[in-house]
């Protein structure tokens, strides 16, 4: 049973929007807003193979899924992965970890991978979008994940998360924000940051233009 209606549900990946930046996620999913720059074209190139729905093989003992839907109704979100492997397993006492896959033989351990362009953050953000996509791996297959993977491409190469209490914690707290300024609905000023500079937003935001200087502007403007 769902603990919020399918029109009240979230997008998956703005948790990685609004963990990085409150006033990014109010612009994209509030504002509807969007530009792209070099990064986020690149991301687009990096996803590109990822996200084919179409494209899924088997490489030894391990299912590759791209592009697989994903929901949750307990947490009221709901997106696509870039990928799940699932890794047969053979019987064990942990059948909590894995699950029974349509049409397919034995028990599959789910591991998420997700794709970004750049390289680790100093800051869990991308940590907290991929536990997103686990909670819901859980709930769809009624298993426990425990780990999964971030590929960063300026690095080539993967980094494992942890899926502990603390970081499904973030995600719980997150999602929980995200609603009360969804149901707010109002963009939050902006707060200027290095980060910034790396925004595809940044010419939307004018994270430097503040409060005081747009009413200064408007005021000049209409006395003229």
């Amino acid at each position: 049973m769902s603990n919020y209606p399918e029109d009240e549900y979230l997008m998956l990946s703005g948790i990685q929007h609004f963990a990085f930046c409150r006033r990014q996620w109010a612009l994209i999913h509030l504002e509807q807003q969007w530009l792209d720059n070099v990064r986020t074209y690149e991301g687009d190139l990096l996803h590109r193979k990822a996200d084919n729905p179409s494209l899924r093989e088997t490489r030894g003992k391990i299912l590759i899924s791209r592009a697989m839907p994903l929901v949750s109704h307990v947490l009221g979100i709901s997106g696509i992965s870039d990928v799940v492997e699932f890794h047969a397993e053979e019987p064990s006492d942990r059948s909590n970890l894995v699950a029974k896959l349509p049409g397919r033989k034995g028990k599959w351990k789910p591991y998420p991978v997700e794709y970004k362009r750049g390289k680790p953050k100093a800051d869990d953000w991308d940590e907290v979008q991929l536990c997103a996509q686990a909670m819901c791996l859980e709930e769809m297959l009624d298993v426990t994940v425990e780990e999964g993977a971030l590929f960063y491409g300026q690095q080539e190469r993967r980094r494992e998360v942890v899926f502990n209490g603390q970081l499904r914690g973030r995600v719980e707290y997150n999602l929980k924000e995200m609603r009360a300024c969804f149901a707010e609905g109002l963009t939050p000023a902006p707060e200027y940051t290095k980060g910034c500079l790396s925004c595809s937003l940044y010419d939307i935001c004018l994270p430097k233009l503040k409060r005081a200087n747009v009413e200064r502007y408007m005021g000049t403007f209409f006395e003229e």
